[in-house]
């Protein structure tokens, strides 16, 4: 008879490749990647740093290899119904949340290629493309609970 209610939501922009093609990434693209980023989730990132120098990978330590951001409470709320009424929609050939995205605690992971089906975009003034991976915290104990959960929600999951 408990209810469910969604903890958190991680937004998370990886820029490993990003890094290795752009001579000038530090200076001109993760500024822009951040601003851009801001204005979808309503709050900065935070850059996550290397904290080992690893050659097979070519990074060194202090190298940023991403950007994160947790939204709680009213962002999180709105950068939810953003999601699912005027992004997932705009999303080229989608047809629902793939079931296998679900994890053992019943926390789901979208992943979502091109950052322009925000509206907060204007796609010819974009200077940067990057995709972003959007994890959906509850307080789930099970997949299936989480299932329901989002369900209930209003997310659009694809059929069993």
């Amino acid at each position: 008879m408990q209810s469910h209610q969604l903890e958190k939501i991680v937004v998370s922009v990886g820029v490993g490749k990003m890094r290795q093609n752009n001579a000038q990434f530090d200076d001109k693209v993760l500024p822009e990647l951040i601003k851009e980023l801001s204005m979808i989730v309503g709050q900065r990132p935070a850059p996550r740093k290397v904290k080992k120098s690893i050659a097979a990978f070519k990074t060194r330590e202090g190298d940023v290899v991403g950007v994160v951001v947790t939204l709680r409470g009213k962002r999180m709320e709105d950068f939810l119904s953003r999601l699912i009424n005027v992004a997932m929609p705009r999303v080229r050939d989608f047809r629902g949340i793939n079931l296998t995205n679900f994890d053992s605690r019943g926390n789901l992971t979208i992943g979502i290629k091109e950052h322009t089906v925000f509206p907060e975009i204007i796609p010819e003034n974009s200077k940067v493309n990057f995709g972003l991976e959007i994890t959906l915290v509850a307080g789930t104990k099970s997949k299936e609970e989480g299932l329901a959960y989002y369900r209930k929600l209003g997310l659009p999951l694809k059929k069993q």
